[in-house]
């Protein structure tokens, strides 16, 4: 069925859209016959207003858009809880455009955002995108846009990060501290600065307990859970690991998938961290030791930022920055214990 718009009512009440638009908005300009002319036809057509329709016309959508890789992981779950929060508060709507980890989705739903579609962004990147081939560093020119948890550091822009080479670092000494002296990470991207800074921290670790760090301390998986699965067996029998670190929350998952087909008890013969902010961590079977990430703060932390933007044009957004520290959460899957 077609939506009834104002100018189909007005040309069925044969007056000026900006009448019918008077007369919707309850005006003192419109006269209470004219009024009840309009209200009825739109009763009997079910016009439906459109929330963007007026914005629009001044130049804004009061809509803003989350850029996510997917809602799946809890992370980005309670970043859009923390985002909606600020949001809502402000009357703003908010528009959840999902990449699926490709960088061609994510140029895509960018490109139509310079349409005038939405008044800010906020985004998370995929495991693909490297900011030199992106159009983003035109974008940020153009809208206020603002980095949370997977940034590009090569752009100049507001981020809102984690301590993630600390939170690395944190997980690394704990693996050691519970006896391991082959511990591995596992990554998801080798080009997201996130990515990179956990590495960093992993390695840092490894030297100032004299471990060595090779080839096989890092394995980079894909999204292909399958492939995922069968590499992770093939590097656990062959390196004969006895932690590992799982960046993201499917990876930690695998592990756990790939120890009970290689039939490894954890945490005794294979300990376990994971990058998660699950809430059945503490249900898995051994429960699991998390480096929680500050999730809805992140996600509040980088909705405030965007809206001082939109408040004001005189605020400098681009030089914003905030890292809010994560927290190690020590459960059953690895044996250390708490400092």
């Amino acid at each position: 069925m077609e939506n009834v718009t104002i100018r189909m009512l007005a040309e069925r009440l044969q007056l000026s859209t900006a009448t019918i638009s008077k007369a919707l908005n309850n005006s003192h300009e419109i006269s209470e016959e004219t009024k009840q002319r309009v209200l009825a036809l739109a009763a009997e057509l079910n016009y439906v207003p459109n929330p963007y329709a007026s914005s629009l016309r001044k130049k804004a959508s009061n809509t803003i858009a989350v850029v996510i890789p997917e809602v799946a992981d809890s992370f980005f779950a309670e970043a859009i809880n923390g985002i909606e929060s600020v949001a809502q508060e402000k009357g703003y709507h908010v528009l959840i455009y999902l990449t699926h980890e490709s960088f061609q989705k994510e140029q895509a739903i960018l490109r139509d955002f310079q349409s005038g579609r939405v008044d800010g962004v906020l985004i998370s990147v995929t495991t693909e995108t490297a900011a030199a081939q992106h159009g983003l560093e035109q974008l940020v020119k153009e809208i206020p846009i603002v980095f949370f948890d997977r940034v590009c550091e090569e752009i100049t822009a507001a981020k809102i990060t984690t301590d993630d080479a600390t939170a690395a670092y944190k997980a690394t000494t704990h693996l050691i501290a519970g006896g391991c002296r082959q511990p591995v990470m596992l990554s998801a991207s080798r080009h997201l600065s996130i990515s990179n800074k956990r590495t960093e921290g992993f390695r840092q670790a490894l030297a100032d307990h004299q471990l060595p760090f090779t080839a096989a301390s890092i394995i980079y998986c894909s999204n292909d859970t399958i492939a995922t699965h069968e590499l992770l067996k093939k590097a656990i029998q062959k390196e004969h690991y006895d932690g590992i670190i799982a960046t993201t929350e499917k990876l930690a998952t695998a592990v756990y998938e790939a120890a009970a087909a290689l039939h490894l008890q954890i945490p005794h013969d294979l300990q376990v961290i994971g990058f998660s902010n699950l809430s059945t961590a503490k249900f898995l079977n051994p429960s699991l030791t998390t480096i929680t990430q500050p999730a809805f703060d992140m996600g509040k932390a980088a909705a405030a930022l965007l809206f001082k933007a939109l408040k004001s044009s005189s605020f400098a957004l681009p030089e914003q920055q905030e890292v809010i520290p994560s927290t190690l959460l020590i459960r059953n899957s690895t044996l250390a214990a708490a400092d």
